[in-house]
């Protein structure tokens, strides 16, 4: 019941214009903070990893900078799943087409990290590209949630939305099809297909299906990165990743540390906006001390 009264709010909500839902999603993201102490606390660990160098005071005005960021972020779900394509592409700018257009015809890896205005990129680029995308996505504990973010993301025909419990094999085969695999690889998923290899100085748990993927497939890898700003929302697609995945007995760990730069340098632009509510650091390495 509680579920269905918030997505309510959501949609009632998404008709207000764009400064004053920001103003709603802040005030939500501070109460986030003050109220929900195990994943303030777990954001605190996670940017006290990450960057050393801050003072407490500083650590925590970035968390609460990354809530703002978060609870902004939620609320405006309800644009992506509700508003019209015009008021999408106004409020959502897309960057980088062309180096979509250059690999026309071919398979393709959209390197898509987890920043909190990861749903805003996905659903603005169906909007413009012929080809759709496929995306893998986790059961959530709450079904009518999820039902809506799913229906939200599909809502232009041009996003399937595949579960983690079926595996690979049906977005391979939309990849194949044409559609671009919108593809986030930076959580911990276990040790499992996993290697350690640093991410901002720490030993990560970092699954190799990105080169896996692209070495199946024979695909390119193309960031997509999305960020919000004052006005509304950036949606960058990157230049093609030359020569990925490496050759070479080493090449796995290669390629997992080649991701982890790749996204410790996104994140190094907006650090209040990349996803430090994920426990990243769960899996540790044998005989290390859990960190959460």
């Amino acid at each position: 019941m509680m579920t269905r009264v918030l997505l309510a709010l959501m949609w009632l909500l998404h008709w207000l214009p764009l400064p004053l839902l920001a103003g709603f999603g802040r005030g939500l993201g501070l109460a986030l903070y003050v109220l929900v102490g195990e994943r303030r606390r777990v954001t605190l660990i996670n940017l006290g990893l990450c960057f050393p160098h801050l003072s407490a005071a500083e650590k925590s005005a970035l968390a609460r900078r990354h809530f703002y960021a978060f609870g902004r972020s939620f609320l405006e779900l309800g644009l992506w799943w509700w508003a019209s394509p015009a008021r999408i592409r106004r409020l959502v700018r897309l960057e980088g087409l062309e180096n979509l257009a250059a690999c026309r015809g071919k398979p393709v890896i959209l390197l898509v990290p987890h920043f909190v205005g990861i749903d805003a990129g996905g659903i603005r680029l169906s909007l413009d590209t012929e080809q759709g995308l496929v995306a893998i996505f986790t059961r959530q504990k709450n079904r009518v949630f999820e039902a809506a973010m799913n229906d939200g993301r599909r809502r232009f025909g041009k996003f399937e939305m595949v579960s983690r419990q079926e595996g690979t094999r049906k977005a391979l085969k939309a990849m194949k099809a044409g559609r671009l695999f919108h593809y986030s690889p930076d959580m911990d998923y276990g040790p499992k297909e996993s290697v350690f290899v640093p991410f901002f100085g720490v030993q990560t748990a970092t699954i190799t299906g990105l080169a896996r993927l692209a070495k199946l497939t024979g695909a390119t890898v193309i960031p997509l990165v999305t960020r919000i700003t004052d006005t509304g929302y950036v949606a960058s697609v990157g230049a093609p990743w030359a020569d990925f995945p490496g050759a070479g007995a080493s090449s796995e760990t290669d390629n997992a540390r080649r991701l982890n730069a790749f996204i410790e340098a996104e994140v190094l632009q907006s650090p209040e906006q990349y996803y430090w509510l994920h426990k990243r650091f769960k899996t540790r390495p044998p005989g290390e001390k859990g960190v959460y």
